[in-house]
């Protein structure tokens, strides 16, 4: 080596023993740690267990005002804006994504919102459990729909507090919590299908997808899909199809009677809920095929994907059916409609169980329930999901349905 490359690697060398130093001086031990280690030692272990106990202390996500038990209300906790500081690149991609909306469809249906428990909303043990997505701190200040929940925030939901660790935000498990279940099992369809059984089965080979390799490819953050959670999009080239979809959109308060927009449709395009341009649709599609074709053909890829969009039109003609069925009992007087005037006579879907006849609840069930799982099902390569938990209930449901309407239209005397 010559006497100019010696010098230079001996200056690398001191420049890296200084960063060390440097970034040791920053983390432990502290003050708090001193104390929570008999307070809330699991918080301390969890803390030292990941990487950021190597670089912060625990005032650069909680401040410095907090330094005894007689201001446990000074300190501070954090939101994505505090992530933001050392992580800039994912916070944006994360901005962009459809998880950082999450707070926005609670607020297109504030008369459902509004009916519930205080803890069911605000306290985190319903709807905002998960929906505490979306709480940066812009909503915080302008949130109509409750304040800021301090226990909330974005990114603990994968990285769980206080390692934040980046391997367990990777496995499929740090998405069972909020993808599980009656409207959204995708959890279930993905561990029950051949995906999931290849990935669990050897984890170290990662030969099946996980939820991350599919829709947070190459580590990005801004979770997005074709469909939208209610899977429905606009234009529709398919004429049939756009039949029932009229339907559903008018169920949903975002159309009318008339068939025109309502203010609703403007929290949609907000939460960015469907696809409401060809061009988006195809945009998000293609990011898709080019995940499916990183193990499978382009032809293998598209034709299942086709085939999956195809149940969705299979569903939505029985929904739509099943709308129909109960807007021809408000019409008609046998039902007295108590919301959702601007799409009169047509439910309304938002308000769920909020409703006060038999017929309305299992309408209810068939959008969030039967028709979730029809359509998700196909997409995670789950057939069994797909029919019995999905297009086989809602075939049972919809004859449930007309019997009820038999009945009820012969109980207020009048001909089905």
């Amino acid at each position: 080596m010559k006497k100019g490359e010696l010098w230079l690697s001996l200056l690398i060398c001191m420049a890296c023993i200084a960063a060390v130093g440097v970034l040791q001086a920053q983390a432990r031990p502290s003050a708090c740690e001193t104390c929570h280690a008999k307070i809330t030692p699991g918080i301390v272990k969890d803390f030292n267990r990941g990487k950021m106990s190597k670089v912060l202390t625990c005032i650069a996500c909680h401040g410095k005002s907090h330094v005894s038990e007689k201001d446990v209300a000074k300190a501070k906790l954090p939101t994505i804006s505090t992530c933001k500081k050392c992580h800039p690149e994912r916070v944006k991609e994360y901005m962009g994504g459809k998880h950082a909306l999450g707070l926005l469809p609670i607020t297109a249906f504030p008369g459902f919102a509004h009916q519930q428990p205080q803890a069911f909303i605000a306290g985190q043990k319903g709807c905002n459990g998960c929906h505490n997505l979306g709480v940066t701190d812009e909503s915080v200040l302008n949130s109509k729909v409750r304040k800021y929940y301090r226990y909330g925030m974005d990114c603990q939901n994968c990285h769980t507090r206080h390692a934040f660790s980046k391997e367990e935000a990777l496995q499929p498990e740090a998405c069972n919590s909020c993808h599980t279940g009656f409207d959204h099992a995708q959890w279930e369809m993905w561990f029950h299908s051949k995906h999931g059984a290849a990935y669990v089965t050897d984890r170290k080979a990662h030969r099946g997808p996980t939820c991350q390799d599919c829709h947070m490819p190459d580590g990005k953050h801004g979770v997005m899909t074709a469909w939208g959670f209610l899977a429905l999009r606009l234009p529709e080239a398919d004429k049939e199809w756009m039949g029932y979809r009229v339907t559903i959109l008018k169920a949903l308060g975002v159309l009318d009677a008339n068939g025109k927009p309502t203010k609703r449709l403007d929290v949609v395009k907000k939460a960015n809920m469907v696809r409401l341009t060809k061009a988006s649709w195809d945009a998000q599609r293609a990011k898709m095929e080019a995940v499916c074709q990183k193990c499978h053909s382009a032809t293998f890829a598209k034709e299942n994907l086709k085939n999956a969009d195809q149940m969705i039109k299979a569903s939505d003609k029985i929904l739509s059916q099943a709308i129909d069925l109960v807007a021809g009992l408000y019409k008609d007087g046998i039902i007295k409609k108590k919301t959702n005037q601007a799409t009169f006579p047509y439910p309304d879907l938002l308000t769920f169980y909020e409703v006060n006849t038999t017929i309305e609840q299992k309408l209810y069930e068939m959008f969030m329930d039967y028709r979730m799982k029809t359509y998700q099902a196909a997409f995670h390569i789950m057939p069994d999901y797909t029919t019995w938990y999905g297009y086989a209930k809602m075939k049972q449901t919809l004859v449930e349905m007309k019997e009820l309407a038999r009945n009820m239209r012969a109980a207020a005397g009048q001909k089905s």
